[in-house]
């Protein structure tokens, strides 16, 4: 089975070298060339249906989601949930983001007094802000198509109390229901001899080096530059403290901890550290931003050039 869709998994390597637009080969790299991937793979390997559905779905929803890496929410919570994994924020939620989006646009002319970090730090308020968006667009159309509701993907990680927590549980929940089954749960197994503790951070640590790998893999196909390699050591540095934090947290075995508030200090300012550090600089190297903006101003372009059209041929009509 593997050997009938290898040809598939390379074409999907291939499609985002042929596209230019940043925000389309960056959504093209992360869905099909990473996520979309690694399902075929475990697909190919006996290792889950492409769609879990209970129910029949339409041919373009069934497409949808056995192509893409989407999955649905196999039991879903009921709308006035307010629990932290509730999928659907709500309008003005996703309102306020959106606004927030357009305003660190806007002054992205006036980026170039501030201080690097400051620049950086906007750049990555940028990207969460996008990701959830992007994110919440996707629920909302197979929402819109076919009543049924996607697990979420973001689950407040600014609230993270510990790196395990901020990976594992609350950021891109998506890319971790995907590395689960295709490196953690392969890697102790493999390394079940071990013992059950040393297979697990092999696991983890495992986890966190094919992440890293295909983040690199997704800069490279943005923007086409030789890596510099500090992508991965953004996960590898990550991955070791990580593994870390879960061997203390377990010979510890509850006796202290240290207080949630502090503690979400802690997670997030060692991630925003991380972060400006090693990760952001790549989408400076790459000028993710400059082109981002190129875009914005093509689809606004374009936006005004349709109105006029429309108008021009209403007008037409009335005459």
């Amino acid at each position: 089975m593997l050997i009938l869709v290898i040809p598939v998994l390379l074409i999907f390597f291939i499609v985002p070298l042929s596209i230019s637009s940043i925000h389309l080969v960056g959504i093209t790299a992360f869905f099909i060339a990473w996520l979309a991937n690694f399902k075929i793979f475990l697909f190919a390997l006996g290792r889950g249906p492409l769609s879990p559905s209970p129910k029949p779905l339409s041919l373009p929803v069934f497409l949808a989601v056995s192509c893409l890496p989407i999955k649905i929410q196999l039991s879903p919570k009921p709308p006035t949930s307010q629990s932290n994994g509730d999928s659907r924020q709500g309008p003005l939620s996703y309102t306020i983001k959106a606004a927030l989006l357009v305003l660190v646009t806007v002054v992205n002319d006036y980026y170039r007094n501030l201080p690097e970090n400051a620049v950086l730090t906007l750049y990555a308020i940028h990207i969460y802000l996008a990701l959830e968006l992007i994110l919440a667009a996707t629920a909302a159309l197979v929402r819109a198509m076919s009543n049924l509701e996607l697990e979420p993907q973001f689950d407040k990680p600014y609230l993270a109390t510990s790196l395990q927590d901020f990976w594992g549980r609350r950021w891109n929940l998506m890319v971790t229901g995907i590395l689960r089954p295709t490196v953690y749960e392969p890697t102790v197994q493999l390394f079940s001899v071990l013992g059950r503790d040393w297979s697990r951070g092999l696991a983890v640590f495992g986890t966190f080096v094919v992440s890293g790998l295909m983040h690199q893999l997704i800069f490279f196909y943005i923007g086409r530059l030789k890596p510099d390699w500090k992508v991965m050591w953004f996960f590898l540095i990550n991955g070791i403290f990580t593994t870390l934090e879960i061997a203390v947290k377990k010979s510890v075995s509850g006796r202290w901890s240290i207080p949630a508030g502090v503690a979400r200090v802690l997670t997030i300012g060692f991630v925003l550290v991380m972060t400006l550090w090693l990760f952001m600089p790549e989408f400076k190297r790459c000028n993710i931003f400059d082109r981002a903006i190129e875009d914005y101003a093509y689809i606004g372009a374009v936006a005004v050039r349709t109105r006029k059209s429309m108008t021009a041929s209403l007008f037409g009509l009335t005459m």
